[in-house]
């Protein structure tokens, strides 16, 4: 029998370079989607998929991250005193049980790999999910229990992914793929930015993994890659030759929150789906169209 996915890491320190001056104090994930920051929705997806305890990867000046997830005693008497409990409600609902959140210093930059290698020692011998929170997805069921189904269904390590915009395959990481039918399939390997013209395939890697702790030896031991950085792709590469991995097309849309437009249509996005506000926000955009 498989061994459930309980833990998630979320590796946040980066700088959010494509997001300036924006993310110049404020972390790049603590930057709002209408009305609550990107890493609200993201633990609301993992909480979906049944993720029990979160992994931050954290770096410098991101203390409003843990601020974030901690109770804070003088706002929550003054929205209680004021009769505003509906909006304490929503405050409330955000605080991690005991013990559920654990925030990990990365000491220096060095790639995405070298960030989950960082949670070795809280994740354990357990297989556990990796969310990439500038990806923000909107599905009608949780982008990570989709993949926690798969993981259910064939074990191994589950990689998430989606097809490229037509024409941009070459942009992202492509999978390759042994047979491809329904939205589960085996695979082969993996790209970096392809040649345009030589992909395998048009999906690309969208942001969450399911994969075993066995990858802990590999990044351990993972040479430096792609801009000198300790790249997960490459540890990856390197468990496919031990154990099967299967790509996933999940159902939803994908927003990266990462760059400055794709902030922007998330925005859009995801107040014109809020069932209370949403036909107050399609009037605001419209009058601006």
């Amino acid at each position: 029998m498989t061994k459930r996915v309980r833990k998630a890491v979320l590796p946040v320190a980066g700088l959010g370079t494509r997001v300036l001056p924006g993310a110049k104090t404020t972390p790049k994930n603590m930057l709002n989607i209408f009305d609550r920051p990107i890493l609200s929705y993201i633990v609301d997806e993992a909480r979906a998929a049944g993720i029990e305890h979160f992994v931050f990867i954290v770096g410098r000046g991101q203390g409003a991250i843990e601020d974030y997830f901690d109770a804070n005693p003088e706002l929550e008497t003054t929205l209680q005193t004021k009769g505003k409990t509906d909006i304490l409600a929503e405050v409330l609902a955000e605080l991690p049980k005991p013990g559920e959140m654990s925030f990990i210093r990365q000491m220096a930059p060095l790639g995405l790999g070298h960030a989950v290698w960082c949670a070795r020692d809280v994740i354990g011998d357990e297989p556990f999910a990796v969310m990439l929170p500038d990806m923000l997805m909107a599905a009608p069921r949780a982008a990570l229990a989709q993949a926690v189904d798969a993981y259910d269904k064939v074990g191994g390590n589950i990689v998430v992914v989606e097809p490229a915009p037509e024409g941009e395959a070459h942009k992202y990481g492509i999978v390759a793929l042994d047979g491809r039918e329904g939205r589960l399939n085996r695979m082969t390997g993996m790209v970096e930015k392809p040649a345009p013209g030589t992909e395998p395939s048009n999906l690309f890697i969208s942001g969450r993994y399911i994969l075993q702790p066995d990858i802990f030896d590999r990044l351990e031991r993972q040479e430096r890659g792609a801009g000198g950085e300790i790249q997960l792709t490459d540890a990856m590469a390197r468990l496919m030759a031990d154990q099967p991995f299967h790509a996933l097309e999940y159902e939803g849309v994908t927003y990266d929150c990462g760059d400055k437009i794709g902030l922007l249509r998330a925005n859009v996005a995801f107040a014109l789906a809020r069932p209370d506000m949403g036909e107050a926000a399609r009037a605001a955009i419209l009058a601006l169209l």
